[in-house]
This record gives C-alpha cells, structure tokens and sequence, in this order.
C-alpha cells in the first residue's frame, strides 16, 4: 500500500477543519484536508457554497456566514480530499483512507500533526416507537434541508430539548413549511438551574437575542408549544401515526405521520476512542470528551481536536478551537516559534472565550432528563443495529454485565455498522442506574478500526501514490 507524507492532515472540514486548516496554511504548513462529505462546510455549514434552496437565507445568517469561511479555504487552494473516510489511525499517526472520489481504493498517510474536526453528533433519544418509519432525528431532517431541499409534506411534531430543536423549527416556518407541535422534554428545574449561569450568558448577548428571535417567530406562527413533556411514545403499527406525550400528569396525543425527535448533541468520539485517546466525563454536558491541553492536544502527542469534538461549543467557538490547534502543531513542528504562537493565541483565546461562556447556561438550560436518557419502558429498542432493549441490558446488568464492552458478549449490543454511536451513551446509562453508580465508573465501548464500514473491494484496491497525488486536490470544480 502506497504512503504519503503530509504535515498536517485535518480530517473533517466543517468550521474547525476549515480555520485549523487556514492557520496552518498561514504559518508556513502544507495541510491536507480529508472529509466524508462532497463539499466543504461540515453539518452546520453544509452545502453552502451550492446550496440547492432557492432561497439560502431561510437557513438564517449564521448560515449564510459559513460561506465566508468556505471561500477563504477555496481561495487558499489547501489540499481538499472530499468523500474520503479516514477509517483507522494509529498513535504512529499513520492514517488508512478510502476515497469514493478517486473511484476507490485506500491509501495511507503519514502526518507530523493530526487535528481531529469529527464534530458533534445527536444523542441517543430512544423512547417507544422511536424505531417507526416516519421517526427520525431532528439533525437528519436539517441535513435533507441543506443537502437537497428536501422538506417535510406533512406538518412534523418536533420533540426533546436543545435549541437545534428551536432553530429547526425556525427554518421549517421561513421556508413556508407549517410544524405542527413542539414537546419540550426540559425539566421545570432546569431554568432554575440556569438562572445560576446567568452572568456567563449576559456576556454573549448575540446569542441570547438569536434565541428570542427563535421564540417570537414560533409563537408569531401559532405553533403549539407544550413544556415540561414528561413522557413520549410514538404510536403507529407500520409507521408513525400519533405521538402521546404527558405533561402535568396528564396523557395527551397528537395525531401526526411525522416525529423528529432531538435532545442535544455529544461529542463524536468514535475516532479518538479508537486511537487510543484518554476520555474523560463531562458532567455538565452528560457526555464523554477526549482529555485535551488548552491547545487541543490529546494524550497522544501530536494528535489534535478541535471543534465540538472537543466538547460542544458551538460553530463559531470551532474556529477559534480549530486555530490554536493548528497554531500549536506548527510550533511543534518547528515553522513556528513559542512567542509568536503566544501572541497568537491572545486574541483566539478571547475570542474562544466570548463563544463559550454563554455554554454553562445553555447546557443548564438544555439539560436532557434522566428519564429520557435511560428509558424507563423495558421493551424500548436502545441498540437498532441488533434489536436489543432496555429490558435487555437491565437483564444483563442483573446478570453480572458491568460495563457495555461486556453487552457484546451478552448480546452483540454495539457490535451493528453503527459500532455503538447510537446505543453507547443509553446502555452506559442504563447500567449505571442498574449498578446504583456513576456512568464513568461504567466506563464506553473499546472502539476498533474501521471505524465505519469499508468493503473488501477498497481495502484490496490500493490507490498508487503517484496517481494520487497526480490529481491536485482543490475545491472541486
């Protein structure tokens, strides 16, 4: 298998990828970018140097700003591999890809520096019916949004907590899309909880007005907003046909074919899992985090992260993030000296800081319920890929199953193509309420290359490379 040297290899190019990727350029380095996607921009920044909506401005502004950054990584003409999966690396900082673009085949690379920009992901949301056709995340629903413009064409019931979910809901009303119902999860505790958080949130005061500016444009469309939902189920035999929902100790239903479903997003740590990486609990966030210096620099030398892979901050703290990482791996690879990275991390340091410290309240704000996270009803599906339930994993709790590594043995739990990204944070929970302990003490599944799926066919096609890098990689045409 052919080998190629590069400096710094950036792998994803949302809004950390991009700027990580730009300040290396700025220091002297010679980056490569590689992403799963086809163009530039990352989830929340997604199709926005092309987007198909007649209309892009019905995303709102903080979309439309993504495309400044796009065109300052077009311009600098930075090595771009689009549709490239990075599905292994190693502490060595040897990197396997497989690239859809080059008509496949799978090369590997070798970095002086890694900066890891894999972004966030929706947190696990399993409630009864979750599973039903006409059920899905409210991320996927936005991503259909920008990747397509392809919108619902029946009013959805959005439900859970998080203010994706208000943005969604947001975009579906300027884009002429009725929604029919928001069921927020948020406990009555939690604005309380928030109130502490105040000042920080006073300090950005941009994002509290976006916030209210959400409000008044959902109340202004007279869309139905029940708070404080203490229960969900999807009702329906082939597909989603009602969503029950309790609120005040009372049953209500509403009547709906479409369910998007949200409560907050984690960091994706499926790849520095599988590096080896030291993770540690984010008890304010209610997730795992891989253990990073101020630079982003892991627990192994040289490897990066950057963005809400870090820990959620948001898009405009991923650029920032994305900077000083890339900052501090050019000084570690000598184009750099340690006072002018200083001097340069001063002001991304402030501007890191007026991004974050509005997150304490948020998190305080959004924080999902105990309930939602472990469910309470045995026979809830928690892991899709091998159909196994709540039930299940309290059973084997009981059983002596400590940890969601040995949910494998137990059940295949975690082992499906999705390598437990969407069951890991449920089962931890649930073994930990089983066990009467912490979730850190039950620990996360051992993650093991690759870490998606990769066919046979790429694996047994190489890609030379001379041939790969005959192709000068750029913005594609």
């Amino acid at each position: 298998m052919s080998t190629k040297h590069v400096d710094l290899l950036v792998v994803g190019a949302g809004p950390a990828g991009l700027a990580a990727a730009l300040e290396a350029k700025r220091h002297g380095l010679e980056p490569l970018v590689v992403d799963e996607n086809a163009l530039p921009g990352g989830q929340i920044y997604r199709s926005v140097s092309r987007s198909p909506l007649a209309d892009p401005g019905v995303l709102g502004p903080d979309y439309l700003r993504g495309r400044a950054l796009v065109d300052a990584f077009t311009e600098a003409n930075i090595a771009y591999w689009p549709q490239t999966l990075a599905w292994q690396i190693g502490t060595d900082k040897r990197v396997s890809v497989t690239r859809q673009s080059a008509g496949g085949g799978t090369l590997q690379i070798e970095a002086g520096a890694i900066v890891l920009a894999s972004g966030a992901q929706e947190r696990p949301f399993p409630i009864p019916g979750w599973t039903l056709p006409g059920v899905m995340g409210v991320g996927a629903a936005q991503t259909l949004l920008k990747a397509s413009a392809l919108v619902p064409d029946t009013p959805a019931v959005l439900a859970g907590c998080g203010p994706l979910l208000y943005l969604f809901a947001w975009q579906l009303i300027n884009a002429g899309v009725p929604v029919r119902a928001i069921l927020d999860t948020a406990e009555a505790s939690a604005r309380r909880e928030a109130l502490r958080h105040a000042g920080g949130a006073l300090r950005a005061p941009s994002y509290l007005l976006k916030g209210f500016k959400l409000l008044s444009t959902i109340r202004a469309a007279g869309v139905q907003h029940v708070k404080h939902v203490s229960s969900l189920r999807v009702l329906g035999k082939a597909q989603a046909e009602a969503i029950e929902y309790v609120v005040d100790g009372k049953t209500q239903r509403i009547d709906t074919a479409l369910v998007l479903l949200h409560q907050g997003v984690i960091p994706n740590t499926q790849v520095t899992r599988s590096i080896g990486c030291d993770h540690e609990w984010d008890e304010a966030q209610l997730c795992w985090r891989p253990k990073t210096d101020s630079w982003g620099e892991t627990s192994v030398p040289g490897i990066f992260v950057a963005g809400d892979g870090a820990g959620i901050g948001g898009a405009l703290a991923a650029e920032p993030s994305g900077r000083l990482a890339a900052a501090q791996a050019a000084a570690k690879l000598g184009r750099l000296d340690a006072a002018k990275r200083d001097s340069r991390a001063l002001s991304l340091r402030r501007e890191l800081a007026s991004h974050t410290s509005i997150r304490p309240f948020l998190d305080a704000l959004y924080r999902p319920a105990d309930g939602f996270r472990a469910p309470a009803d045995d026979s809830t599906i928690v892991c899709r890929c091998e159909e196994v339930t709540a039930g299940d994993v309290r059973r084997m709790a009981g059983l002596g199953c400590v940890g969601p590594n040995q949910t494998k043995t137990f059940s295949r739990c975690g082992m499906g193509p999705c390598q437990g990204r969407f069951c890991g944070m449920t089962v931890a929970e649930l073994l930990a309420q089983a066990q009467d302990c912490p979730v850190p003490e039950v620990g996360y599944y051992r993650i093991r290359p690759p870490i998606k799926p990769v066919t046979l066919g790429e694996l047994a096609s190489a890609i030379e490379a001379p041939e790969f890098l005959s192709e000068r990689a750029g913005f594609p045409k």
